[in-house]
């Protein structure tokens, strides 16, 4: 299905699909199912009855069996609702919306995406994305790199057209990127106290349907799950906690956080693994008690993507962030840690990391 335009506001969201040929006879529900992959059929439904779905040139009322033409237009609307908001003890977040920009030319632009930004729309995600907020910021397309978890904040990379879009999505295919990441960790039974370790679980999702975002780790020499490297390196060791660097070599799902659970250390504030898949769903649900609300600490797990090194036109390209607003908060409300010694001691490990084992 090709998209011919999109058009953002603060509050509206349009985009005009063109029905390719090999698309043409299908149903209107149908063909919205392509595009809105996250939606219901029931959900889909209500979005045609709502009218926010328009077949240019078909006056009157549409139906989920109006069957569409090849070369027809069909616009979908999205509108902002509660739906994207994000809620801590019942009450509504006040989100970080405007990323930090670390990096920028006339190709490329990197930034520090702040915490339940999305990379991009997906499902209920639309409006709070980092590709939408410097489409409506530059007027152009903006083209998503490689992504990060939508409660994971730091590096982010996009593209400003499609030549650069390629050869950098080409390096990280290929595992010329080499990220790390801020954590910090609450400190389990199975907790070994080692400053350096390096995880080699496997990792896979055993469960169909919707437990499928749960991913389970194997041991090294199974045959089961698929190979996977976490580098990590403590920095700060206190009461039930450590702060750290994780430095992953692949690039499976979840693969920080549930190495980190495997070694004793989850995240702080990680629902999954921390908490539980009914956890999970329970703050998905915003039926949470106050014990979960206790044992998370705070609204979204903590790890930030703290640097990324990546070759780009002929060089070594070394970004680093800061530690973001909400997790220095955390330290200094919990520890006596100095912000400005750990951020020291951040920079020392990165560049440790990459003098080790750049390629």
């Amino acid at each position: 299905m090709s998209i011919l335009n999109k058009s953002y506001r603060d509050d509206k969201f349009e985009v005009h699909h063109l029905v390719d040929e090999e698309h043409h006879g299908l149903r209107l529900d149908q063909f919205l199912g392509l595009y809105l992959d996250s939606f219901s059929r029931e959900m889909i439904k209500k979005k045609i009855a709502a009218k926010e779905i328009t077949i240019i040139g078909r006056p009157g009322v549409h139906k989920p069996s109006t069957i569409l033409h090849h070369k027809e237009e069909v616009i979908i609307r999205f509108f902002k609702t509660k739906y994207e908001d994000e809620f801590w003890r019942g009450k509504k977040l006040d989100l970080e919306t405007v990323p930090q920009i670390v990096f920028e030319d006339q190709d490329l632009i990197v930034i520090s995406k702040p915490a339940f930004m999305s990379t991009h729309p997906a499902g209920r995600h639309v409006f709070n994305c980092a590709t939408v907020y410097f489409e409506m910021k530059f007027n152009q397309t903006m083209h998503s790199l490689h992504r990060i978890d939508r409660e994971t904040s730091g590096i982010l990379m996009l593209g400003k057209n499609p030549k650069i879009a390629t050869e950098m999505m080409t390096r990280f295919e290929q595992d010329d990127v080499k990220k790390c990441y801020l954590f910090i960790g609450k400190k389990l039974k199975n907790y070994q106290g080692l400053k350096e370790f390096t995880a080699n679980e496997r990792m896979a999702s055993p469960d169909e349907g919707l437990k499928r975002v749960v991913v389970e780790t194997y041991p090294e020499d199974s045959n089961q799950g698929k190979h996977a490297r976490t580098f990590f390196y403590i920095l700060e060791d206190f009461d039930d906690y450590v702060i750290g660097i994780a430095c992953p070599q692949t690039g499976r799902q979840h693969q920080i956080r549930v190495h980190a659970k495997a070694h004793g250390i989850p995240l702080i504030g990680d629902k999954l693994y921390l908490g539980s898949y009914e956890m999970f769903q329970r703050f998905k649900d915003q039926l949470a008690d106050e014990e979960d609300y206790h044992l998370m600490e705070i609204p979204r797990h903590a790890l930030h993507a703290i640097a990324l090194k990546i070759p780009y036109k002929g060089q070594d390209k070394l970004l680093m962030t800061k530690i973001p607003g909400d997790l220095k908060q955390w330290i200094e409300q919990k520890s006596k840690l100095s912000i400005d010694k750990l951020e020291e001691k951040i920079v020392e490990t990165v560049l440790k990391y990459y003098a080790t084992y750049s390629k």
